[in-house]
């Protein structure tokens, strides 16, 4: 049966990936996106099929549209983004949230929400499983995120047992590869950016903090996979890659697979509550989803590589001015 499924912050890089991979498999998809960290040239090549539509629309405000399933991944998730406008920031995870689950309990629609690691803060248990409660400071630079993603998880379970809205809560952990914004600011996309052109490798603090970084195919079969369980299943579940490198390594790998002559410096100090350790433990994931992700660093990275080679990033430009 072809379902009408709704996929806010669809032009964002994995928003995009999963249009593609729904648009695909022959459903009904309605693309809603702001454009703020997000492009268009990431769905472009949808725009002319008939199962596809686009809507510009800021989910801040109530959405009106008749759909069986909603994807919700609208929302900055890279730092510099999402403190340029920290009000805005927890406003799109909040009311977002809010106007997504009114629109699901009005037309009884399915809703997994994108939730992200970022709920453990600087975990003190490694790796994290989904029963840890986190160690996140609520007055932070990074809490407009942080606490509203864990505000946005409150609001899908209270939904859940007061409307009986049936839900499914990911929690995302590093995801890279081909149309990640060359100026989001994460590790992958610099390091890429930077080794591409031949300039310095900059590490925040010394490089010894640890990232599991999943592919973004592996991540969006997760999310489908998720999508399709009976609705007793709610989550929160984990998706990510549990093989853990330290920033230094990453580093020295996207040098090498680039062939490039970049140097490796120490240019900036560590980010104020920036994690030390963050590493996803996905048995729940394994158990429930049948779910594991299948593709290694290496060859993610080369493909990720291969498509930066591919855009001309001058026409890239940063969303905020914090890059």
């Amino acid at each position: 049966m072809i379902k009408r499924i709704l996929v806010t912050g669809g032009a964002g890089f994995l928003g995009s990936h999963l249009c593609e991979r729904l648009v695909s498999a022959g459903q009904d998809v309605i693309c809603v996106d702001n454009f703020f960290t997000s492009q268009k040239s990431n769905i472009a090549h949808l725009l002319g099929l008939p199962n596809f539509e686009l809507i510009r629309h800021d989910v801040t405000h109530p959405l009106f549209l008749e759909v069986d399933e909603i994807y919700n991944l609208a929302c900055p998730a890279a730092p510099g983004h999402y403190q340029y406008n920290p009000i805005k920031t927890i406003k799109t995870s909040v009311m977002g949230a809010i106007n997504v689950l009114g629109l699901a309990k009005r037309v009884r629609a399915r809703v997994l929400h994108a939730s992200t690691s970022e709920v453990y803060g600087d975990p003190d248990v490694h790796p994290q499983p989904e029963s840890y409660r986190g160690s996140v400071n609520p007055i932070g630079p990074r809490a407009c995120y942080d606490e509203g993603k864990r505000a946005a998880e409150t609001l899908m379970f209270d939904y859940h047992r007061q409307h009986r809205v049936a839900i499914r809560v990911i929690r995302i952990f590093n995801t890279y590869g081909p149309r990640m914004h060359p100026f989001d600011g994460r590790v992958v996309s610099n390091f890429i950016r930077q080794a591409l052109r031949g300039e310095d490798i900059t590490l925040y603090g010394e490089g010894t903090q640890t990232r599991s970084f999943c592919y973004v195919d592996d991540l969006i079969d997760g999310m489908i996979r998720a999508m399709a369980l009976p609705d007793s299943f709610t989550g929160p579940v984990n998706l990510g890659n549990p093989t853990e490198h330290s920033v230094r390594d990453l580093a020295g790998t996207v040098v090498r697979l680039a062939g490039s002559s970049s140097r490796i410096i120490h240019a900036r100090p560590l980010p104020a509550d920036d994690p030390v350790q963050r590493c996803p433990d996905i048995t729940m994931a394994q158990r429930e989803l049948g779910w594991s992700p299948a593709t290694g660093l290496e060859a993610g990275l080369r493909r990720t590589i291969d498509w930066f080679r591919t855009i001309d990033i001058s026409a890239y430009r940063p969303p905020t001015p914090n890059y």
